[in-house]
């Protein structure tokens, strides 16, 4: 691998867990005040409906994640007969994006990665400084698809990050858990991806991937 200068590294799935208490009131809400009575269900419907959102929202078109939940909600409701008290869920869902718990390989990576570390999100980066803040992690700089209206997998998201870190496409890497978003947006920027494998799927032949931040460490150096 190339010499390089910086980390580009994915939030959510990367970073963060997508179990924790916040995300569990947020199923056990759908299935209590809705039609929706399996957490798997739950779960599915709205993940399907956010990428939906994201993958339509771009440019003049842009719906900040915020926005996206309050439009999740409304087809809830009139799909799914959501009801209840949809300040309390929309607060909810905005903690979940704060509080999500750390994978245990992310402080390590942190602290013993040589290059700077660069979080490429597509949640607003107000939740990310306050996550950052309250995990004690530091990173050179937050780039949201807020700041450019495109969501991964939308190459100007990598641009902008690549703008900010003041690195040559060739002169990063972005590590992250999602082909799609993570592996094929960075490629549509010209930018390497190293897939994050932590289950140890499956994968495409051709992708690099790695089942550890620990050993993606050892790779790029």
């Amino acid at each position: 691998m190339e010499k390089i200068k910086a980390i580009f590294l994915d939030y959510t799935g990367t970073m963060v867990r997508e179990d924790g208490d916040d995300t569990k009131k947020l199923i056990d809400f759908f299935m209590t005040n809705s039609d929706l009575n399996q957490p798997t269900e739950a779960v599915s419907m709205v993940w399907r409906l956010v990428k939906k959102y994201e993958m339509d929202s771009y440019l003049d078109s842009f719906l900040t994640e915020d926005e996206i939940v309050d439009e999740i909600i409304r087809v809830c409701e009139e799909k799914y007969h959501l009801h209840g008290d949809f300040a309390y869920l929309h607060a909810t869902w905005q903690e979940s994006w704060i509080h999500a718990p750390l994978f245990d390989d992310v402080r390590p990576f942190f602290e013993q990665c040589p290059y700077p570390i660069y979080v490429i999100t597509n949640d607003g980066e107000r939740y990310l400084r306050k996550s950052m803040e309250e995990k004690g992690l530091a990173p050179a700089g937050i780039i949201s698809a807020e700041t450019v209206k495109a969501y991964k997998p939308h190459k100007e998201i990598f641009e902008e990050a690549l703008k900010v870190a003041g690195c040559d496409k060739n002169e990063v890497v972005h590590i992250g858990d999602s082909v799609q978003s993570d592996i094929v947006g960075a490629e549509n920027a010209g930018i390497k991806g190293i897939l994050l494998n932590r289950r140890n799927e499956t994968i495409d032949s051709g992708i690099i991937s790695a089942n550890h931040l620990m050993e993606v460490l050892k790779m790029i150096q």
